[in-house]
């Protein structure tokens, strides 16, 4: 059987979770929107914005089973550019990133900004602008021993994270992100076991002595060095350059929000802001304009509950599948997903092109998906078929290809809704 593509302008996933949205767009183009839709309701904003590096980044994606068993093949992809006619023009763009987090912050909110020592210093007077000077809470630096060493000057091993509030009366919860007290010795001091047998390490000063409780959390000062940075092989790395670590965007998250809370990522990338969001009982907002990095968000975020607000790609047909009814839903296969001639260097046989799938129903201008797969590591190879209930609307199947390119397709011929 052969399907057709269809205009699609969103998909929603029922799931797990508090729910969120992933957006694809300019940020510039999407502002006053964004403006309408959410201002005074989030709750935490983290902005990774480019650095000024001069470069242009990549999605290395790795293509059908063989890619995902082996590595290869794989075709790097455009993920972001970082190449700026000088710095003003980054620091405009940043800017109208923090003026409109800003609007969209509420009165309990915080601002966090990832920079680098290129703008760190621009960068800190532009949100004292914009913030007040008053509402600057921490330089968060975040230390990490990943890379090469220089010998020419001491070796940069380290960002900046500027902590900002909307008010004094933001939230903010120390508690929320405690350590395990190191079991070295710290300092001079003694270890006791008091009267109920719980340990402890003490010190006295000024007559008066200090316990430390072994079972007790000890709290991250303004430099984290316990989190580092994604090594080569670690299982979190999407093949999205510029990925942050999960463990850092799950101590910002945790200590500036409660559960049900809206966080907020205006340069998402590869969405472990929203990700963190999610796993922790938060909504999510995660704005890109880079399509490379809505996949990968998409991806990432399948199975909990989300509205992916971004057109479909336009194209001709090109897959073929098969509909087996059931007693109250239908099997759908896939067998063929055909890349147009000249648009992707790799021969991929079948649905080898095909990175993720989904069945669902087109209802007005939404996809409605009920059954997702994805490649993996740990499962390269797309299931045989996906299983779909016989519901209102239009039967569709979702493809993401190794492009990024997202479609939906419905049978040929198919009119009256039913398969």
């Amino acid at each position: 059987m052969r399907f057709r593509p269809m205009p699609c302008a969103a998909e929603a996933h029922a799931g797990t979770g508090a729910g969120g949205t992933l957006a694809l767009g300019d940020l510039t183009a999407m502002a006053d929107a964004l403006r309408a839709q959410y201002a005074g309701q989030v709750q935490t904003i983290y902005l990774d914005p480019p650095f000024c590096t001069g470069k242009t980044f990549v999605l290395r994606q790795r293509c059908g089973e063989a890619g995902w068993s082996t590595g290869s093949p794989a075709v790097n992809l455009p993920a972001y550019d970082d190449r700026w006619p000088d710095r003003e023009a980054l620091l405009s763009l940043l800017r109208q990133a923090a003026e409109l987090s800003y609007d969209l912050l509420g009165r309990t909110g915080s601002l966090f900004v990832h920079i680098d020592s290129r703008l760190h210093a621009r960068a800190r007077l532009l949100l004292d602008d914009i913030f007040g000077e008053k509402q600057f809470v921490n330089e968060i630096v975040w230390a990490y021993q990943s890379g090469g060493r220089s010998l020419s000057h001491f070796s940069r091993k380290h960002d900046i994270i500027l902590y900002y509030r909307k008010t004094p009366g933001a939230y903010f919860d120390i508690r929320a992100v405690g350590l395990p007290r190191p079991k070295t010795r710290t300092n001079h001091m003694r270890r006791g076991v008091d009267a109920r047998g719980r340990s402890y390490r003490s010190i006295v000063s000024q007559g008066r002595e200090y316990r430390y409780y072994d079972d007790e959390p000890t709290f991250p000062g303004d430099v984290w060095s316990d989190v580092s940075h994604l090594q080569q092989k670690d299982p979190q790395r999407t093949g999205y350059e510029g990925q942050k670590p999960l463990k850092l965007l799950e101590r910002i998250v945790l200590c500036s929000s409660r559960p049900g809370d809206l966080v907020c990522d205006l340069f998402a990338g590869s969405g472990t802001t929203a990700v963190a969001a999610a796993r922790h009982g938060r909504r999510f907002l995660a704005v890109d304009k880079s399509p490379a990095a809505l996949a990968v968000m998409r991806k990432r975020l399948l199975g909990h509950t989300m509205r992916v607000d971004a057109p479909c790609a336009a194209g001709a047909p090109r897959l073929r599948g098969e509909v087996r009814p059931g007693l109250g839903f239908s099997e759908i296969f896939l067998e063929e997903y055909r890349m147009e001639d000249g648009l992707f260097p790799l021969c991929l046989e079948g649905a080898e092109a095909v990175e993720q799938l989904s069945v669902g129903y087109l209802r007005a201008d939404t996809f409605h998906a009920f059954a997702n797969a994805a490649r993996s590591k740990l499962s390269p190879r797309l299931p045989e078929s996906l299983e779909l209930p016989v519901l209102d609307g239009l039967p569709a199947v979702l493809t993401v290809d190794v492009l990024g390119r997202r479609m939906v397709h419905v049978l040929e011929g198919e009119n009256d809704g039913q398969i």
